[in-house]
């Protein structure tokens, strides 16, 4: 038998399990629906020999020095600093909106004035969440703060959330901001990088432990049973008395029993093409006038060295429980109330322990979630290591 079960094998599941493998010899199942390990970060070889991310573009980036050097125990990292695109009245420019965005879209006259008068107003190398712009005073800054509201995070935010940017959390409208810099990277942590072989690769290290299996294709409640009244878990019909950690989502785990969490979800488009490169950066955002948001080429993140090249397109969707995946959770007041009623009914019951971005209901970033797993890790057994 298993000292420990977890449930889904994505950065939380894959960390956790290593850890407690590694450091405290604990024997882990890892239990997962889909047909591979490594969650959303998941990657692969296409057709053509280009290596992937199936779920869209991820570039890993953190200033935690601790989950940098974590992770670097599985992989090297290729060094990779990430740059997006966003075509704005014909022309691309810089994502954040930034100093040198300004300049490509404006009159010099105008946009010396509007760089003046935001570095007079917030400073420089700052970070200025659109919606706080938009409550300056002075004319210039205001007509600046609503041609970005419009013209780079209206129709995108509606695109991707179904709702104005108004009617969601500020933690989400936070995240795209308008950055009075001229750096063009789109973040500035200060490790940076993509696996040199790939997510998968660095997943399969991670967990080519002895005291670590996996079952894969295999929905957890088809082996598994939690009375959570009785705090007692049943596998394979059989009593189990170790310690179950759920990465899934927690509205499923308790059957929808208040409702059902609304997210957001994508779908992808992958398209080949005989060029080596067909765009200048990494990822270009469509903000208006199209129906997808973003279109990102592999190679750019990848520095792979072969014929052709393959991009994806991302189109947002609603999340439909059984037919499509839970990518990005709508944070408002409501459904924050929801999640709560949730998290107060997971917190009873002791044997299980919820963690993750489904779990918890909580956009993080890859860097975020390993640093949550390993935060867990420690405040549970750090003094037995």
């Amino acid at each position: 038998m298993f000292d420990y079960i977890i449930v889904g094998a994505g950065f939380v599941g894959s960390t956790l399990a290593e850890r407690l493998a590694s450091q405290l010899n604990k024997k882990v199942l890892i239990i997962e629906q889909r047909n591979h390990i490594g969650g959303n970060a998941y990657d692969c070889y296409d057709e053509h020999g280009v290596l992937i991310h199936q779920y869209g573009p991820h570039i890993f980036h953190t200033r935690s020095k601790e989950v940098w050097d974590y992770l670097s125990q599985f992989t090297d990292w290729r060094t990779y600093q990430h740059e997006v695109l966003g075509l704005i009245d014909g022309h691309k420019v810089p994502v954040p909106f930034n100093l040198n965005s300004l300049h490509q879209l404006f009159p010099s006259s105008l946009a010396n004035r509007l760089e003046e008068k935001l570095i007079g107003h917030f400073g420089y190398n700052v970070k200025v969440p659109i919606l706080k712009l938009r409550e300056v005073s002075d004319s210039d800054l205001q007509y600046l703060a609503q041609y970005v509201y419009e013209k780079v995070f209206l129709n995108y935010t509606v695109k991707q959330w179904g709702v104005k940017p108004e009617e969601l959390d500020p933690t989400v409208t936070g995240r795209v901001p308008v950055y009075i810099s001229r750096d063009n990277r789109y973040f500035q942590d200060v490790y940076q990088g993509m696996p040199s072989h790939g997510y998968t690769k660095m997943f399969e290290r991670m967990l080519a432990h002895p005291n670590i299996k996996v079952m894969l294709n295999t929905d957890y409640k088809e082996l598994m049973a939690v009375d959570t009244e009785a705090q007692l878990i049943t596998f394979m019909n059989q009593p189990f008395e170790g310690k179950l950690i759920y990465t899934g989502p927690i509205d499923y785990f308790f059957d929808y029993k208040f409702g059902k969490l609304p997210y957001r979800s994508l779908r992808f488009q992958f398209e080949h093409w005989k060029d080596d490169l067909v765009q200048d950066v990494g990822t270009v955002n469509y903000n208006n006038n199209y129906n997808f948001t973003r279109m990102t080429e592999f190679k750019h993140l990848t520095g792979q060295k072969v014929d052709g090249s393959t991009t994806v397109k991302e189109f947002s969707q609603d999340y439909v429980p059984g037919q499509n995946d839970a990518y990005y959770p709508i944070k408002n007041d409501g459904n924050l109330e929801l999640y709560k009623k949730y998290k107060r009914l997971g917190d009873s019951i002791e044997p299980v322990i919820f963690a993750g971005r489904l779990a918890e209901y909580q956009y993080f970033d890859m860097d975020a979630v390993v640093a949550r797993a390993l935060g867990l890790f420690n405040q549970l057994y750090g003094d037995v290591i």
